[in-house]
C-alpha cells in the first residue's frame, strides 16, 4: 500500500511539473507561437524581393489575431509621408518581452517585406529602429528570431 501511494505521488508531481512547463512557455507550442512560426502560410508571405525601409510615427500599437486559433500578435500602425501602413511585428509573448518597447508617437524606421494581407497593404517587419535601439525580428529570409532555437 505504501509503495502504491509513493508511485501515485511521484506520478502526480511529474504531471504537475510537465503541465507547469507547458504553461510557462506562453502558448508558443508548435510553429513558434501558434501561427507565427516559420513554414506557416503567414510566414511564407515574407518575400526578400519586396523588402523596403519606411520611416514614420507610430499611430497605434495593437494586438491582432490574423487567423482564428493563433496566439495574438503585435501590429503597429505607422504614418509615413505617403501613407499609414500596418506593420506586423510578431507574437505578443515575444514582442512584449523585448528591451525595445515601441509606443504611440515614437519615431521609428522599419525594414520589412511589403505584403498584401487580407486584401490590404502591410509590412512584415524584419527590424525596427527607434533612436539608437534596434529590434531584430527576422533574418533577411524572413526566418523569425523567436524560432531560432529550432533552426538546424
Amino acid at each position: 500500500m505504501r509503495r502504491r501511494m509513493t508511485v501515485i505521488v511521484v506520478m502526480a508531481m511529474f504531471s504537475f511539473f510537465i503541465g507547469a512547463d507547458a504553461l510557462a512557455q506562453g502558448g508558443k507550442g508548435r510553429g513558434g507561437g501558434r501561427g507565427w512560426g516559420p513554414g506557416t502560410p503567414y510566414a511564407r508571405l515574407f518575400n526578400p524581393q519586396t523588402v523596403e525601409t519606411v520611416s514614420g510615427e507610430v499611430v497605434s500599437v495593437d494586438k491582432i489575431t490574423p487567423v482564428k486559433g493563433w496566439y495574438y500578435g503585435i501590429r503597429l500602425m505607422v504614418k509615413t509621408d505617403k501613407e499609414t501602413v500596418p506593420v506586423h511585428l510578431g507574437p505578443g509573448w515575444y514582442i512584449e518581452n523585448q528591451d525595445v518597447q515601441i509606443m504611440p508617437k515614437d519615431k521609428i524606421q522599419v525594414k520589412g517585406s511589403r505584403i498584401t494581407f487580407n486584401g490590404k497593404p502591410a509590412i512584415i517587419a524584419e527590424e525596427v529602429t527607434k533612436g539608437d535601439e534596434v529590434l531584430t525580428l527576422r533574418d533577411a529570409n524572413g526566418f523569425p528570431v523567436w524560432s531560432g532555437w529550432r533552426r538546424r
